[in-house]
């Protein structure tokens, strides 16, 4: 995998978060007018990164992917975004990116990580122990978000 480096994301970055996020999305096939239809909450803005917690993954200087989260309340955490380059997808690095993502909330107090998944996604985050609790409307005609959560065990 060469050289991999986990760090917080600068405001500076919220172009190259933009775009890898549009390329990232893309991947699964969704059609152009979908993602101009998407593009507004599919942007990563300077407001945004100051006000949420992302984190990006760069293997020697290239970015391969970033998560977002922001705490909700005393006991949840909600992640909005995890996107990987997609060239690198299917290659660990999403897993990788969770399994610091999940690190990282477990030395807190937080108690549950809930997300909104892509129904295309909805499989990597049951392999990682989500389980589906709902569903959530689409901007879609008859499509539906699977509405997940992971339970922090706290010893």
């Amino acid at each position: 995998m060469g050289l991999l480096k986990i760090s917080k994301v600068e405001i500076s970055e919220a172009n190259d978060l933009t775009n890898l996020t549009i390329r990232s999305k893309s991947y699964w096939n969704y059609g152009e007018d979908q993602i101009e239809a998407w593009r507004e909450e599919l942007t990563i803005t300077e407001k945004y990164i100051s006000e949420n917690r992302l984190y990006k993954l760069e293997k020697e200087i290239q970015l391969i992917g970033f998560y977002a989260y922001h705490v909700v309340n005393e006991s949840d955490v909600k992640l909005n975004f995890l996107f990987v380059e997609p060239k690198y997808i299917g290659m660990g690095y999403g897993k990788l990116l969770m399994t610091d993502f999940i690190k990282r909330i477990e030395s807190s107090d937080c108690k549950r990580i809930f997300l909104d998944a892509d129904p295309n996604a909805e499989q990597f985050y049951e392999k990682l122990g989500f389980r589906t609790i709902g569903q959530l409307k689409s901007t879609i005609k008859d499509r539906f978000l699977p509405i997940m959560e992971f339970r922090i065990n706290q010893s």
